[in-house]
């Protein structure tokens, strides 16, 4: 009788863990430009590069995340500029962005990638387990910005065949503070920079372990409790 009671408790210590909780089920999407290789400007010389994305859902195969609910984006992108051609007539510069998710869409950005259906998501999401459109492509952020002034936003892209690049989106609109003039730029005409990867071995989301909510823990703990008053109660 004893050995089936704990066993009725440990199923429903369980089962009351595996109740829906209040925890983070977001996955973040991280990398810089330590991962990639061979980098081959042909615009100016932007080289670095780092970006965190917090997703507000769940990391799963096959799904298609287009313009998915995120919760924050934050990214640093800078280097060095061919002063005498780009556009903005800057020889560096350092465009640092910390915003919401929502932000980030309202202000004409975009994150697209597909998520092979037979990925093993458990180390995270490689490269190698997107799924490539027509065009190769398998992974895009495009911060593109407008009515804002910036001349540097980025696009970062990377397709099937182990090839990346980052170059400036197509920012419009907005007066930028240190030209006085309105941005108007296409892609590329601040920076272009090429480079390369191991579909394999790039990790771009890691998934959030999620914890007990204190409703299920409360649970627990009242389980075992009452169950230890049975042992007393019948000693």
């Amino acid at each position: 009788m004893k050995i089936a009671m704990n066993f009725l408790i440990v199923a429903a210590a369980f089962a009351c863990l595996a109740i829906p909780t209040t925890a983070r089920a977001q996955f973040s999407i991280e990398f810089d430009q330590a991962s990639f290789s061979n980098f081959t400007p042909t615009t100016s010389g932007v080289e670095n590069f780092n970006f965190s994305i917090d997703v507000a859902g769940n990391l799963e195969a096959g799904t298609v995340y287009n313009n998915p609910t995120l919760n924050s984006v934050v990214y640093q992108v800078f280097g060095d500029l061919d002063a005498a051609v780009v556009p903005s007539g800057f020889s560096q510069f350092n465009l640092q962005r910390s915003i919401g998710g929502a932000e980030f869409f309202t202000q004409g950005s975009s994150l697209d990638f597909e998520v092979a259906a037979g990925a093993d998501l458990s180390d995270g999401l490689q490269a190698s387990e997107l799924v490539a459109d027509g065009t190769g492509l398998i992974f895009e952020i495009n911060a593109r910005e407008v009515n804002t002034g910036r001349f540097h936003p980025p696009l970062f892209q990377l397709f099937a065949d182990g090839t990346g690049q980052i170059q400036n989106s197509n920012n419009t609109g907005g007066v930028n503070p240190v030209t006085g003039t309105v941005v108007n730029v296409n892609f590329g005409d601040e920076f272009v920079t090429g480079f390369q990867f191991s579909a394999s071995s790039l990790t771009l989301a890691t998934v959030a372990v999620p914890e007990p909510s204190s409703a299920s823990a409360v649970l627990v703990l009242g389980m075992i409790g009452f169950a230890r008053r049975r042992r007393l109660s019948n000693h």
